[in-house]
């Protein structure tokens, strides 16, 4: 089952703002850092310096794991991990339930009131009509399974709506239809349509949810799931790159890729040959999909600058370059579910491993149990101390998960671990001991030992897991 982002908001909410009950354990040998002028608890300047970091580690450039291994784990996640659909093994025609539990599985009923962008709150009425749009009734017993690729990056939803919505009157950073995002290049299935045609019911290898219709072309399996596999390849490396502008061919002008997007290098393109207008010397001839007549799949030739943030490749997976990768996401505004083009916690730590060519699951439930990578389970019976003893052992990339929450460790400093991650805020009891709140809403670096989940409980002492991405 998924965590889906409502889930994921509760638990950030809780991370930085909740009041538990019990007695707070003092956190044995971890020192208390120096609070800055900004209220960043252990924070300075050269923290925010990837190099800084990458100077503490002597190994830093060493390879963490290698392509082959990446694979093993990778086929490993596809094979055994149940959030993972594997689109590419369903069958020539797919059953009418099936199609419904994925649809049911994802749009029920709110449970709770929500409000519109002017804080009025969504009726009954309304509630009824996403419903309608649903289309449960159109659903045949049987339907031959249809593949696309997404052509431009797309919101995953709920419903099929664009309408936002919130858990109350003001909150209007967390919209509760917003599921997630997919990227150029992604193949999907389109299992339905909505009653009013626009929205198509997608599931890809990571997601089922809503889509607009006009973000993906239709294409045969061969097609779609041969793209993926074309060589040689451009992988994006730097937070996102945009293709060159071009009137000639508006659906590749000017495209939006985000980090770790593979797109197929025409290194065979006639150097003097003109590419939508442009000489392509002074780029990369890149392939891209876009929607032809009726929404069928083509494929058209497009420039990434050579100056675009890309490798031919992907990144060797090594501290120094995780380092890199993650930092360039450092200040970005917190974005729900790739929302406001950007990220949340899980999506972030997902696009940077992407740029090695891993894959983990969409969200932070399902990466913290996942069986692919080497899992470094907590419980309950775990003491305080015992959990600083750990995380003492953590290495740069290593994730760690509090239910709702994971961070990328960094480093450390006087034995304890820096993190990375994009986070809503932070909680931490201050010299005068009292607990101060301190909003972030973006990507961050912060000490995990000092933190805390509420008046009387360390995050520390919330973490569910650890999962390392190597050998």
């Amino acid at each position: 089952m998924h965590l889906r982002p409502g889930t994921l908001a509760a638990s950030l909410l809780v991370f930085a703002l909740c009041a538990c009950t019990g007695n707070v354990r003092e956190p044995a040998t971890a020192p208390t850092p120096r609070v800055a002028a900004h209220d960043v608890i252990g924070v300075e300047p050269v923290h925010l310096d990837a190099d800084y970091w990458v100077r503490k580690r002597p190994d830093a450039a060493a390879l963490v794991i290698d392509a082959t291994g990446i694979a093993a784990r990778n086929a490993r996640l596809h094979a055994n991990d149940p959030s993972v659909n594997g689109i590419e093994r369903l069958p020539p025609e797919l059953d009418g339930a099936r199609v419904r539990a994925w649809i049911e599985g994802l749009s029920a009923p709110p449970s709770s009131p929500l409000f519109d962008t002017e804080g009025a709150e969504i009726t009954a009425t309304a509630v009824a009509g996403l419903r309608a749009a649903l289309a449960l009734d159109e659903i045949p017993e049987r339907q031959p399974t249809r593949f696309g690729l997404v052509t431009q990056r797309a919101d995953l939803r709920t419903f099929p709506t664009a309408r936002r919505v919130f858990n109350a009157p003001g909150n209007t950073d967390i919209d509760r239809f917003q599921e997630s995002a997919l990227f150029p290049g992604t193949p999907v299935a389109i299992v339905h349509a909505s009653r009013d045609g626009a929205w198509w019911f997608v599931v890809s290898d990571l997601y089922e949810a809503w889509i607009d219709r006009q973000a993906v072309a239709i294409g045969s399996p061969q097609q779609v799931f041969g793209y993926a596999r074309k060589s040689p390849y451009v992988v994006v490396t730097g937070a996102d790159v945009r293709t060159t502008y071009t009137p000639e061919l508006p659906q590749v002008s000017e495209l939006r890729l985000e980090m770790g997007v593979r797109v197929p290098l025409l290194d065979k393109w006639p150097r003097d040959r003109s590419v939508n207008g442009q000489h392509p010397y002074t780029a990369h001839v890149v392939e891209l999909p876009v929607r032809g007549t009726e929404g069928a799949l083509a494929f058209a030739p497009a420039l990434l600058p050579l100056r675009a943030d890309v490798a031919i490749g992907y990144l060797p997976l090594t501290r120094a370059a995780l380092l890199h990768q993650g930092f360039k996401f450092l200040g970005e505004r917190y974005g729900w579910g790739h929302s406001y083009n950007a990220r949340d916690c899980s999506g972030f730590v997902s696009e940077v491993y992407r740029s090695f060519g891993v894959t983990l699951p969409r969200n932070t439930g399902d990466q913290a149990v996942s069986t692919a990578f080497n899992r470094i389970a907590f419980d309950e019976r775990m003491g305080h101390a015992e959990r600083l003893a750990v995380l003492r052992t953590l290495d740069v990339g290593d994730l760690v998960y509090i239910p709702g929450h994971v961070m990328m460790v960094i480093g450390h400093e006087e034995g304890l671990p820096y993190v990375i991650h994009d986070t809503t805020g932070i909680s931490y009891r201050g010299r005068d001991g009292a607990l101060r709140h301190v909003l972030l809403n973006g990507v961050a670096v912060t000490p995990l030992a000092p933190l805390m989940a509420g008046e009387t409980e360390w995050t520390i002492d919330r973490i569910t897991s650890v999962q390392r991405i190597r050998r």
